[in-house]
């Protein structure tokens, strides 16, 4: 076999394969094991006590709310999101919009100084600073409890902030992340996106019921104020802020009610661009915070090796698996292996060229949007090891909303601006 033995290159394609498995199938399924043995504890112990269980009603608890967005050159989407924001159904006189302009050199902040409102505030940078050093500094503007941060191309539904704020009336919880429904423009394919996004949905659904989430979304997050003391930078702000308030002892819920709508980007380049953006910075975030991996954490560590780690070395497995099928395929079974797998990429490379011609993956969406999350993983990587990645990111093309916009969820484009969100 060459340098290597064919006992080690078979020991190193099963443990590559049984990575994968466990990753994708193993752990979700022990996720929801856990949470079923958790949830009859919780009904052992109320069926004891006889204390309450639910969550309060929006209407019980009405802090003090400002909603934080960094933006860079949102021309096309922030007089829609403005106009969102206030139509959100919570009391006026307890929430309040903080924009911070990250050195925008479009006509955002002209459109911003046309809207004339006291519970609008906007604070222009000159330099490019970074959304989480733009969020940190408009959060010393504001003496609100409760923060939610969120992005310009976003719709939050109007119980959304009643959703998220529900939860701090427990002093325990420091962060709760809401649900992200994402849609595209007429004419592209959402259908791996949609089961992406619905599997990362049940994770983090059990993750939460067992307290041990670790993540959030950047365009639905909520924190206490008071918990908000981020320490180190990063590009993946959604990741280290929930991780760096969960380290200090506090739950981070996650809260499938409180939905936002958010757009893909319009064109599958864009989409692949910021998937390495955001590779890169998991990677970094990663590096940054060592004592993820400390055992002595217990079910947190346990989860951010099974979710996070194992899903960023990804690529780094499937590409060892292929090499080691290949290398003994000699064997019957190792060449049925190469052969599936060859098979399957080929399926991945057919649905880029439908993508490519504009046509819909239709049944090669799967294969092809699982090859490109993994190639993406694997070039962030590199963009990280470079030194490239920075704290700012580029700007997203965005498709001009008119104002009030709203979501037809069951189609797959903008629906009539003039329905309320």
């Amino acid at each position: 076999m060459g340098f290597m033995r064919t006992p080690i290159l078979e020991t190193m394609f099963w443990v590559c394969v049984g990575a994968l498995a466990y990753h994708y199938a193993g752990y979700p399924l022990l996720l929801f094991i856990l949470s079923v043995l958790s949830q009859a504890k919780s009904d052992f112990l109320y069926l004891v006590r006889r204390d309450s269980r639910r969550c309060p009603r929006p209407s019980d608890y009405v802090p003090r709310v400002a909603l934080l967005l960094s933006a860079y050159n949102e021309e096309a989407v922030i007089q829609a999101k403005v106009k969102n924001t206030f139509a959100i159904d919570y009391p006026s006189a307890r929430l309040e919009f903080l924009v911070g302009l990250d050195a925008s050199t479009d006509s955002t902040a002209k459109l911003l100084n046309q809207i004339a409102s006291s519970r609008l505030r906007v604070f222009p940078f000159s330099t490019r600073q970074g959304k989480l050093a733009v969020l940190r500094a408009l959060a010393q503007q504001t003496s609100a409890e409760i923060l939610v941060f969120t992005d310009a191309n976003t719709a939050l539904e109007p119980s959304c902030i009643r959703n998220l704020v529900r939860h701090f009336r427990d002093p325990r919880v420091g962060a709760v992340s809401g649900e992200e429904t994402r849609v595209v423009a007429r004419g592209t394919d959402p259908a791996a996106e949609s089961l992406y996004w619905r599997y990362e949905s049940a994770l983090k659904i059990l993750e939460s019921r067992l307290n041990c989430s670790l993540g959030g979304n950047g365009a639905v997050l909520a924190v206490r104020r008071s918990v908000f003391q981020p320490r180190k930078q990063s590009i993946v702000e959604d990741f280290q802020i929930p991780l760096e308030i969960r380290f200090q002892g506090y739950r981070v819920v996650y809260d499938p009610e409180a939905i936002a709508i958010e757009e893909v980007a319009p064109t599958f380049s864009a989409q692949f661009a910021r998937r390495v953006r955001i590779g890169a910075g998991n990677y970094q975030t990663l590096w940054e915070n060592p004592a993820c991996l400390n055992p002595l954490k217990g079910l947190l560590t346990f989860c951010f090796f099974s979710h996070r780690l194992l899903r960023w070395l990804g690529p780094w497995f499937l590409l060892v698996a292929f090499f080691c099928s290949v290398s003994l395929a000699t064997k019957p079974e190792f060449a049925i292996f190469a052969v599936a797998q060859c098979f399957f990429y080929a399926l991945a490379a057919v649905g880029y060229g439908l993508k490519k011609q504009g046509k819909s993956a239709r049944l090669l969406s799967a294969p092809f949007h699982f090859c490109s999350m993994n190639l993406a993983l694997l070039l962030g990587l590199f963009v990280y090891w470079k030194g490239r990645q920075g704290l700012t990111w580029a700007s997203t093309p965005r498709q001009s909303r008119p104002e009030g916009f709203a979501v037809d969820r069951a189609g797959d484009g903008w629906q009539d601006p003039r329905v309320a969100v």
